[in-house]
């Protein structure tokens, strides 16, 4: 992803029934956060390009740990496809390299969370061989 990229990618996390109601209208913290995630190397931010078109977006983090033996972890996040690339395996494709890009850079797992109203999206990360192991919470700061 690159900073052109911004607003195409936050059209997609807007698109979304969950989305719409908590991203805003303003840039600047998308801008702020784009340069925080770019510059660290633990942090990918990917986008699916269709054409020249953003169809998908993802967030793909490091995260050294010591539990599971000093294991580092993959952490998903943000994963969206345009309505209009839905259902031709984009997303799948997505996640399939993710779990390659996890496993080149020694992780021991790959994790992601979705939200419980989203069982359409449940299925999805089940059909690719995600587990739903533990109970999510969130502290609201």
């Amino acid at each position: 992803m690159v900073a052109a990229d911004l607003p195409a990618v936050v059209a997609l996390l807007t698109d979304d029934v969950l989305g719409a109601g908590r991203e805003t209208a303003d840039p600047a913290p998308y801008e702020r956060a784009f340069a925080a995630v770019d510059a660290d190397p633990a942090h990918l931010l990917v986008v699916a390009d269709d054409g020249g078109t953003v169809a998908g977006t993802l967030q793909l983090s490091f995260l050294p740990g010591l539990s599971r033996g000093g294991a580092l972890r993959a952490q998903v996040e943000g994963v969206r496809v345009a309505a209009a690339a839905r259902g031709r395996g984009l997303g799948e494709a997505m996640l399939r390299w993710c779990a390659a890009e996890a496993r080149r850079r020694g992780a021991a797992l790959l994790q992601l969370t979705t939200d419980v109203r989203r069982p359409d999206a449940r299925r999805f990360y089940e059909r690719l061989g995600f587990e739903a192991s533990h109970v999510g919470m969130k502290l609201p700061l």
